[in-house]
């Protein structure tokens, strides 16, 4: 039994019992004896079902439970459990306030109620409830950290820094909670508290410029804007490259409007060879979208943003230094791609992100495709090539690699990489892909002339996807070729006409089928068909529609197929 609900058993059995023990008649004393002993039996009984797992049996007797004593909390709390698995979320929120109402003491029930109310996004009563939690433990720094955001959320921002000034208490000053309180004040009005609070940090630890450019942050996001310069000034005379202040710098020349001092500092700051990661993507994202305040035009730029060529060329200085990771280059070929620039340079970028990150598959992905769509079959199949060997369990890789193989008319390569394909296949992988790799295996097997090996992939391709009407086809042909199960042929072949009613190869093989079932009236209907939308029809085509006159009786007509 879980430690939870041993805890509620003893709660109820204690509980439950000092509140029978009020002098009244023998009589009644006796019935409610009675009472109270039929109903812990059957709380037993419905948590010993439930530890069994047998939910149904639980519940019912949950129910039994609060019929006999309607102010027994331990029944409501299991009862809320199982509304919410049946997803009726007001009986469940019903029986979890029941439960918290009767035993407000209980931690496990006032936990459970604060969270219900934050599912369902009743932040008042959250606060009330948590409020209450944290009065029996104020050393609970969890249950103050959601008070504080709730409280932020509420717009009850002193309670906030109170819930902060307390988490202090408990876990020492630190720069996120001094930095939590300034912003607070800052929203509040309270400009003075707002700066006090970073400069008492900085203060605490002078050596630390960083704390020396957060105070002057808060200066500056209080309007005090002449002090934040000093204070920027003064890190940078005592270090000259600290990115912090001179990021801080280009935000102080946006707000007092020098808008050239600013481009020249953000530069500076980009291109810099310690600025973090991190800090360049957030710039570059802002540049970017600045660079979209208007409509993308062919030539490269946007009506009412900033230039893209000047995105561009920062994105060029800041792939020139050293790269920790790809993110930047990745960035980059996603602008390159939003603003419709030529393919060639997009793809130079995939290529530039596979240098810094060679498995990196959503880019080699994006050149696959690409050479896909100019029927460069050499050069996908040397992506593939690589990309196997960084990314071998990316089943996409052996596909078009397969199909790339079949299409140069190399069957036997194109089969060895859709079985070594096999092996990454999972329960994860995606239905139609893998339907359409094992279609693609069974037509290569076919035209190997392994039928048996064709047939069972076939039958996996239709697993994984059962209504993959090019394999329902080709099912049906290979069939009808060795005449077996000819009726299942011709259900699954009837399934592609009418899926396809045009299509002049699914035509063919109904007609075929039903050639092969000796119904060769409904043959000829279908074979017609195929000739009308296949006028440059193949050798094969032309014999079965000559097969299927003859044995129609238009003999000269067969002669002539």
């Amino acid at each position: 039994m879980m430690k939870l609900e041993k805890y509620i058993i003893l709660l109820f059995i204690t509980g439950w019992s000092m509140a029978a023990s009020a002098q009244t008649s023998d009589a009644e004393i006796s019935n409610l004896k009675s009472q109270t002993s039929n109903y812990n039996a059957l709380f037993l009984d419905a948590i010993c079902e439930r530890q069994k797992g047998n939910h149904d049996a639980a519940f019912d007797l949950l129910r039994h439970c609060v019929e006999i004593n309607p102010e027994a909390s331990e029944p409501y709390y299991f009862l809320s459990q199982y509304y919410r698995i049946q997803k009726d979320r007001q009986k469940a929120l019903e029986c979890m306030e029941r439960a918290y109402q009767l035993s407000p003491d209980n931690d496990v029930f006032t936990e459970t109620m604060a969270q219900t109310y934050l599912s369902q996004q009743q932040y008042d009563k959250a606060i009330s409830v948590y409020e209450n939690l944290l009065s029996r433990d104020k050393g609970r720094d969890d249950v103050l950290a959601v008070l504080y955001e709730l409280y932020q959320h509420d717009g009850q921002y002193e309670k906030a820094v109170q819930a902060l000034e307390q988490i202090e208490l408990i876990d020492g000053k630190s720069e996120r909670i001094t930095q939590a309180k300034s912003d607070l004040y800052t929203r509040m009005g309270n400009s003075e508290a707002a700066i006090s609070e970073m400069e008492a940090l900085a203060n605490q630890y002078p050596n630390d410029l960083n704390y020396r450019v957060m105070y002057g942050d808060a200066l500056l996001q209080n309007d005090q804007t002449q002090r934040a310069l000093q204070v920027y000034e003064d890190v940078l005379t005592q270090e000259p490259e600290h990115i912090g202040a001179l990021l801080s710098m280009a935000n102080y020349y946006t707000l007092t409007g020098d808008s050239a001092a600013a481009a020249l500092a953000s530069e500076r700051v980009l291109v810099h060879p310690k600025t973090p990661t991190d800090t360049r993507l957030e710039m570059l994202r802002g540049e970017i979208m600045q660079s979209l305040d208007g409509v993308p035009t062919v030539d490269g730029h946007a009506a009412g943003g900033t230039d893209s060529v000047r995105v561009l060329n920062h994105f060029r200085q800041v792939l020139q230094l050293p790269q920790e990771t790809a993110d930047v280059a990745a960035l980059c070929a996603a602008y390159m791609k939003l603003i419709n620039m030529p393919q060639d340079s997009i793809n130079a970028m995939y290529y530039k992100v596979l240098e810094i990150q060679p498995d990196d598959s959503y880019s080699r992905l994006q050149l696959v495709a690409d050479a896909w769509s100019r029927e460069d079959m050499p050069k996908v199949i040397s992506l593939c090539t690589a990309a196997r060997q960084y990314n071998p369990e990316e089943m996409a890789f052996y596909y078009y690699q397969g199909f790339a193989y079949y299409r140069e008319d190399d069957v036997d390569s194109a089969l060895g990489a859709f079985q070594n394909g096999v092996s990454v296949i999972n329960e994860e992988s995606n239905p139609v892909l893998v339907s359409d790799f094992y279609a693609l295996m069974g037509h290569l097997l076919h035209k190997k002339g392994l039928e048996e090996e064709a047939l069972a992939a076939c039958d996996s391709c239709l697993q994984w996807n059962p209504d993959n009407i090019g394999c329902l086809n080709d099912y049906a042909y290979y069939l009808s070729e060795r005449g077996e199960q000819l009726d299942k042929a011709e259900m699954m072949s009837y399934r592609a006409i009418k899926a396809e009613p045009k299509n002049s190869a699914y035509l063919d093989t109904y007609a075929w089928i039903l050639f092969k079932l000796e119904r060769y009236t409904e043959a000829k209907i279908y074979i017609d068909q195929t000739l009308q939308y296949d006028p440059d029809a193949s050798a094969v085509l032309l014999e079965h529609a000559g097969d299927i006159y003859y044995h129609t009786g238009d003999k000269a007509r067969a002669v002539d197929y």
